[in-house]
């Protein structure tokens, strides 16, 4: 499959940052939609895009919308789609739109895959988006088979891995090494002490704490797609910190100094130190 020109559907900080890291890296030809016609505007003045995109004309659609919006770009839109194009998207969950959209490629003559950039920063839109935002970051493709089209495109911009898994356990994983760190991030902040920090904390402060600053539009969506694996999470952590505050209150240095130990082995264990 050859690819010329590629379309972005949503320039955010995600979007935005695919658009520009393909002009910056690549010879694609790059356009773009967005809800906000300005957002497009200021996107060809600063020479991100080429233009407002016609799905009819792209090879590749990448849609960087939440999940919930892609399925509805999709059933709005698929009928306008090049036929053999192919569109992934970048959506923080896969279930959802997996399910919803591979059979709507199937239906409309092209090819869907789910995709997730692992990838981003604390902040959101077009204004934080940059082009280096995907160097050495991982690309979970969800997909039974090798993507070399994909596997091409995104590692001119930076992408380094390339994971390919299911839908189901894209969600089941993430709800770890993602949405229950910015839960947890989130609950932190609202302590008491939080406002007391400054010449009282370190680097372990800063670092549980760096994705309080969410946008929580994006999340609540995420999180409520993903309910089960996540309050699977939440519930399995709150066990887990009630062990230690058992141990904590009756002073037992025998239950805390092994449950401390159990989870530095872990942690030496899983990173290979």
């Amino acid at each position: 499959m050859h690819i010329n020109k590629i379309g972005i559907i949503g320039l955010g900080l995600i979007g935005g940052s695919m658009a520009k890291a393909l002009k910056k890296y690549t010879d694609y030809s790059v356009t773009a939609y967005d809800i906000e016609p300005e957002i497009i505007t200021s996107a060809v003045y600063d020479g991100t895009i080429d233009g407002e995109m016609l799905p009819e004309e792209c090879d590749m659609i990448i849609s960087a919308l939440y999940p919930e919006a892609t399925v509805s770009y999709l059933e709005k839109f698929c009928k306008r789609i090049k036929k053999g194009a192919l569109v992934c998207d970048c959506g923080g969950t896969k279930r959802l739109v997996c399910d919803k959209c591979v059979p709507i490629a199937e239906k409309c003559g092209f090819k869907f895959v789910g995709a997730h950039p692992m990838a981003g920063t604390e902040h959101s839109g077009y204004g934080f988006s940059n082009a280096d935002l995907f160097g050495g970051a991982s690309l979970i493709i969800c997909s039974a088979e090798k993507e070399p089209v994909m596997e091409e495109v995104f590692g001119k911009i930076g992408f380094k891995t390339f994971k390919y898994t299911t839908a189901e356990n894209h969600d089941s994983v993430i709800a770890f090494t993602s949405q229950l760190a910015h839960v947890v991030s989130n609950a932190m902040v609202k302590s008491p002490e939080y406002p007391k920090h400054p010449g009282y904390s370190a680097g372990s402060l800063k670092d549980l704490t760096r994705v309080a600053w969410l946008n929580e539009n994006m999340w609540t969506e995420l999180f409520l797609e993903n309910r089960d694996f996540l309050s699977a999470e939440i519930d399995g952590l709150i066990e887990n910190l009630k062990k230690y505050s058992k141990a904590i209150t009756s002073g037992d240095d025998v239950v805390l100094r092994e449950l401390l130990r159990e989870g530095r082995m872990i942690k030496e264990k899983i990173d290979g130190r």
